[in-house]
């Protein structure tokens, strides 16, 4: 059966398309032309759109493109050190909760394949992985042999998943220019991939097999999220030759994927000083022929440990202004310690924030619209709507009700006699006498 991506070059509007264009509030004909051009993804591996039977759960689509509003990826995953099924899937509940358009299952240690089905059997919204992660589950990396690779890329796959993080555009050539860096190699992938290639004297296997992985993912149609492997890990690595030597490597890429078939993305840096994120994003859409962007935050200063889900969002709010369509969140824990619950909350939160602004500051038709609704609560005071109309209306109102018994026509802030909205009322009716 063709792709999204192919049955949209063919001029063939799917259902998944038409959701997309009811989400988005779109015509379906937009989202179409979009797919086709390579500007827009929709990820949704068959199997995963069919359904689970035991749960009844199955994939609501969702696209990802400068078209559309901005989306936001949540990382779950149990690591070797904390390993819990139960604790998975209610960091997936939270997620989904707090706004996450998709998840990202990046377990790594034991029962890998497990956890992962009973994510997807629980997961109506797109669910990626990095297949390599599985891969050192089951061998050192320097044993692993082009057919195990392929072997868990099809593995998973067949399970359901709808896009994998795949870091082909690492290249033996570009290691030495490492050699300048504070960091070095940040990315887990980039790094055990460059460990094969020197342990065995050869190219990067996932470049070298592409069209194959490219076949598996025509036949489920997973979308790939082409890895970025040498992105900077600090802001004093950014946009070093490195970096963009993959990013150049990322956009051949991406033009073998569509002449496999395969819809594409490309993800992007995690450090990046402020004033670089904008060069950044063009230079992105350039190399990689307008395919959609997923950057990891960018974070912007390196020195707040404890809060980088706020560091991040900042440059998450820029990137997506600038041209990114897809924002992996940041959580509070990052460079700490495996995100628990609570912190995939405020990695969720903090990166609807980002989305949203960008949104709004982007123009799109209808993104201003809910803020104008709570701005027109406020002025009137009403505090239900504006609970109502809040992002997590729970917090807000525990917030308000902290310091006072119960809903008055003030706050706690100011008091009944100095609010400032209840004097601007005033003063608006006496200038209408």
């Amino acid at each position: 059966m063709p792709t999204q991506y192919e049955q949209a070059r063919a001029n063939v509007t799917t259902p998944q398309m038409r959701r997309v264009a009811e989400r988005e509030n779109l015509p379906a004909e937009k989202v179409r032309q979009e797919v086709a051009a390579g500007r827009l993804v929709i990820p949704a591996n068959r199997l995963h759109l069919a359904g689970n039977d035991q749960t009844g759960v199955k994939l609501d689509p969702i696209g990802i493109g400068r078209a559309l509003t901005t989306k936001i990826n949540a990382n779950i995953g149990a690591s070797p050190v904390i390993s819990c099924e139960d604790l998975e899937l209610t960091k997936l509940r939270w997620a989904l909760k707090y706004g996450a358009d998709t998840v990202m299952d990046l377990s790594t240690g034991s029962r890998l394949d497990e956890i992962r089905a009973r994510l997807l059997a629980h997961a109506p919204a797109p669910l990626g992985t990095v297949p390599i992660y599985s891969m050192i589950a089951e061998k050192p990396v320097e044993q692993l042999t082009c057919a195990d690779m392929l072997e868990v890329i099809a593995r998973q796959a067949a399970q359901g998943v709808d896009f994998f993080t795949i870091h082909a555009g690492v290249l033996r050539e570009h290691l030495p220019l490492l050699s300048g860096r504070k960091m070095g190699i940040v990315s887990r992938g980039g790094g055990l991939l460059a460990k094969w290639m020197l342990y065995h004297e050869r190219q990067n296997p996932l470049y070298e097999m592409f069209d194959e992985i490219s076949a598996i993912c025509r036949e489920y149609d997973v979308t790939y999220s082409l890895g970025d492997g040498l992105r900077p890990g600090c802001l004093a690595d950014a946009s070093d030759a490195a970096q963009f030597s993959e990013l150049a490597s990322l956009g051949e890429l991406v033009l073998r994927a569509r002449e496999g078939g395969v819809q594409v993305m490309v993800e992007g840096p995690g450090h990046i000083p402020m004033d670089q994120i904008q060069m950044n994003m063009t230079r992105q859409r350039q190399l990689c022929h307008e395919a959609p962007f997923y950057v990891l935050g960018p974070v912007v200063t390196d020195a707040f440990p404890g809060y980088d889900h706020i560091t991040s969002a900042i440059g998450a709010a820029m990137a997506a202004l600038y041209g990114a369509s897809f924002l992996c969140y940041v959580t509070p824990a990052e460079h700490l310690s495996l995100p628990s619950a609570e912190d995939v909350k405020a990695g969720c939160v903090a990166y609807k924030i980002a989305a949203h602004a960008a949104d709004v500051a982007r123009g799109l038709p209808g993104a201003r619209d809910r803020d104008d609704r709570l701005a027109e609560a406020r002025a009137e005071l009403n505090w239900a709507k504006q609970f109502e109309l809040a992002f997590d209306p729970e917090t807000a109102k525990d917030i308000h009700r902290r310091d006072m018994p119960a809903d008055q026509d003030y706050c706690a802030m100011c008091g009944r006699d100095w609010c400032a909205v209840r004097i601007s009322r005033q003063v608006t009716a006496a200038l209408k006498k």
